[in-house]
């Protein structure tokens, strides 16, 4: 058979998309490794809209939930599979078809919506993966006020790192931004307004070379990369930003990926470069990445889908 729509992912994203293509009668296959997300490390999400507090698994199976109470026999969830490669077959007024390949079977489709986020880049560094959601997070809107109060360091260069400093500013006691380099890669604009805040420091030719802490994260310790000496700072949590590498291995022979391996799209209707084929969430070229943004593209995304199917 031929689906209307495969969606990939199982995040906000794509579990957004999958309730609305269920209310909406489109004929689905969904295709996810599991239902969780970059926040499934989360002990405590605050800014879930219509959630007060949830932790990340909480959200997974949340969202899982959510999709299958609407799923019915209109989307055919196929968990524990993962995308491998989508290729074009054939050529009509919508754009064509596409088979959809999995670690499992193979799927005919006349679009794809794809949500496969990203994952961020890890900070490998003794200490780090001990640490990981105890004091060491990659998620300030997530995690950061759980921090007030607090001596805080983050990781990072870009301006992913400065607005994560000035979103931490708003509860933690003080913040520490390590750069490896002797530039910042942010915007100077950015770095001049997060840096003449009273609690911020900047500190350039930081390289981070071990995580300490007992229970939770109680200092980190970097080299200073002009002098080579080893300086220990005491702070309770640590915040990463050193970039994301977005989850679209499996589109790049069928669509042309930027530099940071995002897949570009028109930001009125999510919609790639190839028609019939849509995209949402941390994988595309969006200026901003956080859950709700997300689920809310990818809903976004479903409506300019249907309208393609249906007139």
């Amino acid at each position: 058979m031929i689906f209307d729509l495969a969606i990939i992912g199982g995040g906000p994203a794509g579990v957004a998309a999958g309730v609305y293509a269920a209310r909406k009668r489109l004929r689905t296959v969904f295709i996810t490794t599991d239902f969780n997300s970059q926040s499934s490390v989360s002990e405590n999400i605050q800014n879930w809209i219509g959630t007060t507090s949830l932790s990340g698994l909480d959200l997974a199976q949340n969202l899982k939930k959510h999709l299958l109470a609407y799923a019915d026999d209109v989307v055919d969830v196929k968990e524990g599979e993962t995308a491998e490669l989508i290729k074009k077959i054939g050529e009509s007024a919508s754009g064509g078809n596409f088979i959809v390949k999995t670690n499992a079977a193979e799927y005919a489709t006349r679009t794809v919506l794809i949500t496969s986020g990203s994952q961020r880049r890890k900070l490998e560094i003794p200490g780090a993966a001990e640490f990981d959601n105890k004091g060491l997070t990659y998620c300030a809107s997530c995690d950061g006020p759980l921090f007030a109060g607090k001596d805080v360091v983050v990781i990072g260069g870009g301006n992913a790192a400065f607005e994560t400093a000035a979103q931490l500013l708003a509860y933690a006691k003080s913040v520490t931004l390590l750069n490896r380099g002797n530039e910042f890669k942010a915007d100077p604009i950015t770095v001049e307004n997060v840096g003449k805040h009273p609690n911020v420091k900047l500190v350039k030719n930081a390289i981070p070379v071990r995580v300490e802490g007992d229970k939770f994260v109680n200092a980190i310790v970097y080299k200073d990369a002009k002098t080579g000496k080893e300086i220990r700072l005491g702070v309770e949590g640590i915040f990463v930003e050193i970039g994301l590498i977005p989850n679209t291995y499996f589109v790049k022979d069928i669509i042309k990926l930027n530099k940071y391996g995002q897949i570009p799209i028109d930001h009125k209707t999510q919609m790639t470069e190839v028609r019939g084929i849509w995209a949402a969430g941390d994988n595309t070229d969006g200026l901003y990445h956080q859950n709700n943004i997300a689920a809310g593209d990818a809903v976004k995304a479903l409506e300019d889908i249907y309208l393609h199917l249906r007139t």
